[in-house]
């Protein structure tokens, strides 16, 4: 068997790009709050697109028991936009618009900390690879 390159950068730049396009989707369901028949969207989840990427193979956790349940992946390996699971707090309006406020804006919250934790995983790689390099 044999090694496969780690390319966190890569997967980093990869989840950066999709965080970057889930906020617009996001502040384009939020601008659109009023519009009648608006149907809010989102984007399938980045575990599609790890399943999808290209140069990085098939991103899975390893099964060391037949017992232990497999990840069902939404998207089947692909990221698209898609309508947003309809609030059952709000419901549709009498306008047909679907957009929950305070969903997107927790949704906002969401995309802003996994962007944090993104930018502090790549600082800390780089620091890393520099320690090791004696730098």
């Amino acid at each position: 068997m044999t090694m496969q390159p780690i390319q966190l950068f890569e997967l980093a730049a990869k989840q950066a790009e999709w965080l970057s396009v889930r906020q617009q989707v996001t502040t384009m369901n939020v601008a659109n709050a009023n519009t009648p028949k608006y149907t809010s969207k989102d984007l399938t989840p980045f575990d599609a697109e790890l399943r999808s990427a290209s140069g990085l193979g098939a991103m899975e956790m390893a099964r060391t028991n037949a017992a232990h349940m497999t990840a069902d992946i939404a998207g089947n390996g692909r990221v698209e936009l898609k309508d947003s699971k309809l609030n059952q707090e709000i419901g549709v309006q009498e306008s047909g618009n679907n957009v929950a406020l305070a969903a997107e804006m927790s949704k906002m919250g969401e995309i802003k900390r996994q962007f944090e934790m993104n930018s502090l995983l790549v600082q800390n790689i780089n620091r890393m690879m520099l320690t090791a390099l004696g730098k």
